[in-house]
């Protein structure tokens, strides 16, 4: 197989609190699409109150990893429930849906959230969510490292989420001086958000905070050398790879398209109740 290398290396970007949150950083900013194709956005919150009470996605699907805390969730298809660390929901918003994100009892979470981009064929697929919980994903076990299987297969283990363009998403644990080779397909660009520790990615130094890019290779497999860089410290690196959707990409706040027509066209069907309507569901009291 031939040996992936980091095209580039970037730091998130902490914004500090606004009004929904107690703090944020950016470690995917959707200001160059083209760069990071079909992957928009990664943002990392950490909030108490208010959080991100009932607003629309279209165009989209989300995937949020919980960090820290409880996460609070509910949507008008009719699902509600928290979120421990370690778990993962993944929503298809397709042709458009509302939901929430708060932090149990208005207390604690930390989440990080990425945006991937749906192909253009199905963007108006029908809405749906999954709950994939740390307790029902496969591990993937090696001398010195092992791997959380959240999304398509990793040395023929295959993760449970149900996504509608294909990805690949796990988290890397390695221990002291622990390595793998990680497969990744060749078409696809992947990234690799370092979350604890400090690791040698391709043979590039990247520290916790910053995440490293590979570009989509020519053909075949590929491979890219994942190793912890401190011998006293252990390292884990969220990993997620998709093959480039190659189309325009417009963003309209919570909606992407491929037209500003179609972000006008999202924005009416919402407002005209296309979506259905803000749900009323009281706030969890037990998680």
């Amino acid at each position: 197989m031939a040996s992936r290398v980091v095209d580039r290396v970037e730091a998130k970007r902490r914004l500090g609190p606004d009004a929904q949150v107690d703090d944020k950083a950016i470690v995917i900013m959707p200001t160059d699409p083209r760069a990071t194709d079909p992957f928009l956005a990664l943002a990392e919150d950490w909030f108490s109150e208010p959080g991100f009470e009932w607003h629309p996605h279209r165009g989209i699907e989300t995937v949020t990893t919980v960090l820290g805390g409880v996460l609070e969730h509910g949507d008008n298809l009719g699902n509600a429930g928290a979120l421990a660390p370690g778990d993962v929901q993944w929503m298809t918003a397709g042709r458009g849906i509302i939901h929430r994100e708060l932090a149990f009892k208005n207390e604690f979470a930390h989440t990080l959230q990425l945006w991937v981009n749906l192909p253009s064929t199905k963007k108006m697929v029908d809405t749906a969510y999954q709950d994939v919980r740390a307790s029902d994903r496969p591990v993937v076990e090696v001398p010195g490292a092992s791997v959380d299987v959240i999304s398509g297969s990793v040395g023929g283990v295959v993760g449970p989420a149900a996504n509608r363009h294909p990805i690949l998403g796990a988290i890397v644990s390695l221990d002291p001086q622990g390595r793998i080779d990680f497969e990744i397909p060749a078409p696809h660009r992947a990234f690799l958000y370092v979350l604890d520790g400090v690791a040698d990615i391709g043979g590039t130094r990247v520290k916790e905070g910053q995440i490293a890019w590979c570009d989509p290779a020519r053909d075949g497999s590929t491979t890219l050398s994942i190793a912890s860089a401190e011998q006293d410290r252990a390292a884990r690196i969220m990993v997620y790879s998709g093959a480039p959707l190659r189309e325009p990409v417009v963003l309209g706040g919570p909606f992407v398209t491929n037209s500003r027509a179609e972000i006008e066209a999202a924005y009416r069907d919402y407002h005209a109740g296309g979506f259905g309507a803000v749900p009323r569901t009281a706030r969890l009291k037990r998680a």
